[in-house]
């Protein structure tokens, strides 16, 4: 009788419950709420068991299904232009906010010595996406690099046609057998994101985080702000559906990547929720594995800007107009390598600090509360695969909208 009461019980109910229960028996348990830590790691072990294969089935599966090069050639234009234009507006709300709220004013550091790096070039960055041992790759769980092989692999078969059709079909039952195993493990969810609330709540004390309080403040400010007025406007004026239902369908994505810090951890609810809003799997079986590698608004564009401000406030350097452009220019294009897993941000925070010049010690006073402001920037990142994927099947005919509009669930599609 109880289980046919949670069946009936719809997901995202589930995993707000596992939310709100997690902050509550965080904020009673306090440090000791460490014991549920497992039940959280549970839970990323097994997301993180997906990924390799999921997004090199997926990819390969998306582009083989996608045909002509022209389809495949335009919706990758599409899809990088939108992740640049959003990075670019994210960096300069993160600017903005930045500059308007005096972070670092209660805080008296003396001022270290401000040196120059070398920073890698942006040709490195690119040698880098290329994968040497493909297998090295997929063992390793090298994401960016498992999405170019994926891709060459794709198009490829798409190159050789019917000659490839075995090894087609073999990777789209492999496609299917993920699919599934990615629907198993999403069941853990409700008490991973549990288990991770409690902890987070309970290790982190008020105490600890008043200092800090503003810089957590202006990062979830510029993070709303963008996820409401940027990503809904998007939905609303590029694919003029309604930005309510959207977030509505795509709270329990939100919620799992707020909880869970991962971009690709946070894959399976987001292509959930996005077949919930009518988007046929093949696009979203494109885009948001490549928008968890490449597009990193949270990551990439408003928290390396508002982090450089705030250090640079801390130790008492003052910022002139050249160095916000350098912020914001270093922000956009650097995060197309930030890899979409927690703690991946501080090698973003690092480069651009290299940029300007300020004092890479300035990280160790963020350090301390990266997850706090590691769950709203992820948050931010996976609401803008999905607005991208909306937006894109949109335009492309690829976005059901009487589907979009229906609490129903939606037909299980083919890829």
């Amino acid at each position: 009788m109880i289980l046919q009461t949670l069946k009936r019980i719809p997901f995202w109910q589930k995993v707000i419950a596992g939310f709100v229960l997690g902050t509550l028996t965080g904020v009673g348990l306090g440090e000791s709420a460490v014991m549920l830590k497992p039940l959280g790691d549970l839970f990323i072990s097994a997301i993180k068991m997906l990924v390799a294969p999921l997004v090199f089935c997926a990819i390969v599966v998306s582009i083989t299904s996608l045909g002509s090069q022209g389809n495949l050639k335009r919706l990758s234009f599409k899809t990088l232009a939108m992740f640049m234009f959003t990075g670019t507006i994210a960096s300069f709300i993160g600017l903005t906010v930045g500059s308007l709220i005096d972070m670092g004013g209660n805080l008296a550091l003396a001022t270290s010595e401000v040196r120059e790096r070398d920073i890698p070039g942006f040709a490195q960055v690119l040698l880098n996406m290329i994968p040497v041992n493909p297998f090295a790759s997929l063992a390793d769980g090298n994401v960016l690099q498992i999405i170019v092989f994926a891709a060459l692999i794709g198009i490829a078969i798409n190159a050789v046609g019917e000659k490839a059709a075995p090894l087609k079909n073999v990777i789209e039952a492999g496609a299917e057998v993920m699919f599934q195993l990615t629907r198993m493990v999403l069941k853990l969810t409700p008490i991973g994101v549990f288990g991770l609330m409690a902890w987070v709540v309970g290790e982190y004390g008020l105490s600890t985080l008043l200092p800090l309080g503003k810089f957590i403040i202006a990062i979830y400010i510029a993070a709303l702000i963008h996820i409401i007025f940027v990503y809904g406007g998007l939905v609303k004026f590029a694919a003029g559906l309604s930005p309510l239902q959207f977030f509505r369908k795509a709270m329990p994505a939100q919620i799992v990547a707020f909880s869970t810090a991962s971009s690709f951890g946070t894959l399976p609810a987001s292509t959930r929720s996005t077949e919930a809003m009518g988007v046929s799997k093949r696009y979203s079986a494109f885009v948001l594995p490549l928008g968890a590698t490449m597009n990193m608004d949270g990551c990439g564009g408003i928290y390396p800007a508002i982090a450089a401000i705030f250090i640079a406030q801390i130790y008492g350097i003052p910022l002139d107009m050249t160095d916000y452009m350098l912020i914001a220019v270093t922000a956009t294009v650097a995060s197309v390598g930030t890899a979409g897993v927690p703690g991946s941000a501080m090698v973003m925070l690092t480069v651009t600090l290299g940029v300007i010049g300020l004092p890479l010690e300035g990280i160790a006073f963020i350090a301390a509360i990266d997850r706090i402001i590691d769950m709203i920037r992820t948050a931010t990142n996976v609401t803008g695969d999905m607005m991208t994927a909306v937006v894109i099947g949109k335009s492309e005919g690829q976005l059901d909208v009487e589907q979009f509009y229906s609490d129903e669930k939606p037909v299980e599609q083919t890829a």
